[in-house]
């Protein structure tokens, strides 16, 4: 079964209370989730693997730390995921990303897929899927089949806002993806919103509502 990893760190608590506000703004509800990113991505390569390797300070020369070769693609399942990926790059500069497009039947609450596109060789990292909600479970579980049939099997999950319901329908379908979150909300509504959930996260960061 896939590992749940909830980071309530003091500061993403705080920062997510002020995202949640109706009354804030999108400019500042996008700099919130560019900083929340950047800190659960502390957390999502935490087991990064290490090697030795020699430098030289300005004082002497000595064996240090550095990542083993790791390379991470992050995929954002759009729009709203693309809100998560600039906190990321701050911290890995080097990744590489891949979009894929779903949208949400309005009636049958479904994901429809309508874009995919990867970067070259992905099977060979490390794959960052983001989305802010984490609601049904079925756009994310639709975009790990993607992901997978392309060959990955390194993959984590990394969202802002989840609801049960969601978090053990990826589990069922995709037990060997890690989720990363930085809150549980209580559950779904009639209309499958996560409550007490932020809105809509596609149109409060790009303000189009």
């Amino acid at each position: 079964m896939s590992q749940l990893h909830v980071i309530d760190h003091p500061m993403i608590q705080h920062k997510l209370t002020i995202m949640r506000d109706k009354n804030t703004p999108s400019s500042t509800f996008r700099e919130l989730l560019y900083e929340i990113s950047l800190i659960m991505g502390y957390e999502v390569t935490r087991d990064f693997p290490l090697e030795d390797v020699e430098i030289e300070t300005p004082m002497e020369k000595t064996v240090q730390k550095r990542i083993a070769g790791k390379k991470v693609a992050i995929v954002p399942i759009l729009r709203a995921g693309l809100g998560m990926v600039d906190g990321l790059r701050a911290l890995i500069p080097v990744a590489r990303i891949g979009h894929i497009g779903l949208y949400r039947d309005e009636v049958t609450h479904k994901p429809v897929p309508y874009y995919c596109k990867f970067p070259k060789g992905i099977e060979n990292r490390m794959v960052i899927v983001t989305d802010p909600m984490l609601a049904t479970g079925g756009s994310a579980c639709d975009a790990l089949d993607l992901i997978k049939e392309h060959g990955c099997k390194d993959i984590r999950l990394m969202c802002l806002v989840a609801a049960p319901e969601g978090i053990k329908a990826v589990q069922e379908k995709h037990p060997d993806v890690d989720i990363y979150v930085a809150a549980v909300d209580r559950c779904l509504n009639e209309n499958c919103y996560i409550m007490p959930g932020l809105g809509d996260a596609g149109d409060r960061i790009f303000g189009t509502k």
